[in-house]
């Protein structure tokens, strides 16, 4: 079922980070729950967006491309800001290739203990799908997974 945004932003042919600015005051003013139709042709927009999103709790999603290099965005107003759980450890691998983030991660996570979480960080396209299978076959937790910007992941592992 599709429902219509509370509000329409075409920010077309303005720079980052105006279609950002703008959509924070209109989303401000929004009741939780309701929506807004973004349209924005800046490359940066997205990254702009799920950074925003990532700080504020709010949903954002690509619902269209338009002609014209252009896109809408549809953003939902959040009940507040997302907290992301307490890591014990970090382990940035982001410019690392598959399977290195997964080995470097185990290497890690093999001297942790029991309850403790690693937030490892890459940009490895293989790597979503390598934490999924390599949670259903070892004696971890994914708690959570964000994309803090396009293509690039934090990973919550609790060690079981």
């Amino acid at each position: 079922m599709s429902t219509k945004p509370t509000v329409t932003l075409d920010m077309s042919g303005l720079s980052c980070p105006a279609p950002l600015i703008g959509a924070k005051k209109i989303v401000d003013d929004m009741e939780v729950g309701q929506t807004m139709l973004l349209v924005s042709d800046c490359p940066g927009t997205p990254d702009d967006l799920i950074a925003w999103a990532r700080q504020t709790g709010n949903e954002v999603a690509v619902k269209d491309k338009l002609e014209g290099g252009r896109t809408a965005y549809l953003i939902t107003r959040g009940s507040g800001r997302k907290t992301a759980p307490k890591a014990h450890v970090t382990l940035d691998m982001r410019g690392a290739t598959c399977p290195g983030p997964i080995l470097e991660a185990k290497k890690v996570l093999d001297g942790m203990t029991s309850g403790e979480i690693l937030m490892l960080a890459s940009n490895c396209p293989g790597t979503p799908a390598d934490i999924e299978a390599w949670v259903r076959n070892t004696p971890l937790e994914l708690v959570e997974r964000v994309e803090v910007a396009r293509g690039t992941y934090e990973f919550y592992l609790r060690k079981k």
